[in-house]
């Protein structure tokens, strides 16, 4: 005779424990829905811990596909540390590739950026709001982030860029070679100047922010169980997921998986082109008496240097393999020169890098809503490079769709319906 399970019953049940799922549970909480939090980890361990810590008001201009031929040949041929691909992988994600070549045309990259504004322009505001609620308003800096340059020809295109965006009302600073040194003084004369982007902030330690995310929502009453999210089925009218000996159980399921989103709604009949755009980093100690005040950004070099509480954090561009495959680092080896050549590095403090994967759509959209054909079915996920900048503010919007309140942006653009009457399958993650 099978052992029945203890059952575990909430309103809500919320897939994944990074910082979408981790902000849907917390905004759903203050809702007044009792909230079960699942995870086959612990909180914010998978991708959420593993980024730049931006909180990116600033990109109000989705990262597509570059449209000039030599940029294509360069990342096709491995010679950018900004991209790197796989040749295995490259028949699989060849599909998802030209259809972001598609969305990433000037038009459809303009009517992206339109959809995305509503929700940046609410980044750091929601972001400064729930820090507020946990008691760690603390760890926000507000110092921005700085892109650095190597040539006046890139520093001069990137200033041209950087006036045609005046109209999002966006703060800058052009800086010089001087300039760029009073506000980073321990970096190189490699460096020919440099552009300040004043509106976005940051945080020391993205998993942490996390956990203190997680650390409000335990206290305020909701609950976290490690479960297998493959388990979940609808039975009935309620939705049921595996945690150990006991199955959680609720009318309403939220999917906020990541890069593993897909892998739940496939089996329900959801074909959505998710891929994962993988990257590294890896933490150094600074010089004894050097500092870094901003994230900055080595735009010719592809890659970010940032502040971190555990030391200087090293985070690379984009990789293109599968998702679960082994690490291939070969980004990092590329970019710890070039980042020696700006700033005094010593050693590495972890025993390895860490690897993460971005979940990516072709439209650069996330998923933010209902699933259409099972009823209580909601998704969050496909962020692109923009997890952690948008977690709060999609809390606050699927939690609104959730309990029927009038939400703050028209959430149709976001809709997974958008991928509905597509009759090509896409399975670029593998």
């Amino acid at each position: 005779m099978t052992r029945p399970h203890a059952e575990i019953r909430s309103d809500v049940i919320v897939l994944g424990a990074g910082i979408v799922g981790v902000s849907v549970a917390l905004h759903l909480q203050m809702r007044g829905r009792d909230v079960v939090l699942v995870d086959r980890r612990g909180i914010g361990e998978e991708t959420s811990y593993g980024n730049a810590g931006l909180i990116e008001r600033s990109s109000v201009i989705p990262y597509g596909f570059p449209r000039d031929l030599w940029t294509v040949l360069v990342y096709a041929l491995n010679r950018s540390a900004d991209v790197r691909t796989d040749w295995r992988f490259l028949p699989h994600i060849a599909p998802w590739l030209w259809r972001f070549w598609r969305e990433s045309a000037p038009e459809r990259l303009q009517m992206a950026a339109a959809d995305m504004l509503p929700l940046l322009e609410r980044s750091v505001i929601e972001h400064e709001l729930l820090m507020t609620e946990a008691g760690i308003l603390g760890q926000l800096r507000r110092t921005g982030w700085i892109g650095v340059y190597r040539s006046q020809k890139s520093l001069d295109q990137a200033a041209k860029s950087a006036v045609a965006l005046e109209s999002y009302g966006l703060r800058f600073d052009l800086l010089d070679s001087k300039a760029l040194r009073e506000r980073e003084p321990h970096t190189s004369e490699a460096l020919i100047g440099g552009i300040h982007w004043r509106d976005p902030a940051s945080v020391p330690d993205p998993g942490g922010l996390v956990k203190g995310y997680a650390d409000l929502f335990l206290r305020r009453g909701g609950r976290f169980v490690q479960g297998d999210a493959d388990t979940l089925q609808q039975v009935g009218t309620d939705w049921t997921v595996g945690s150990g000996s006991s199955e959680v159980r609720a009318h309403d399921v939220v999917v906020a998986l990541g890069p593993w989103s897909d892998t739940v709604l496939r089996p329900l009949g959801y074909r959505i082109p998710l891929a994962v755009k993988r990257g590294y980093h890896v933490h150094f100690k600074a010089r004894a008496g050097s500092m870094l005040h901003h994230p900055v950004v080595d735009v010719d070099g592809g890659y970010l240097l940032a502040p971190m509480t555990r030391g200087i954090r090293l985070t690379t561009g984009v990789e293109f393999a599968a998702r679960d495959s082994a690490p291939t680092p070969l980004q990092l080896a590329r970019t710890e020169p070039l980042a020696r050549e700006i700033f005094p590095l010593e050693k590495w403090i972890d025993p390895q890098p860490w690897m993460g994967a971005r979940p990516c759509l072709p439209d650069m959209r996330p998923v933010i809503g209902a699933a259409p054909r099972h009823q209580g079915l909601w998704c969050a996920f496909g962020h692109n490079h923009q997890g952690l900048t948008l977690g709060p503010v999609t809390g606050r919007l699927l939690a609104d769709l959730i309990t029927g309140k009038e939400p703050f942006t028209d959430p149709r653009p976001y809709s997974i319906e958008r991928f509905a009457s597509r009759s090509r399958t896409f399975n670029p993650v593998m």
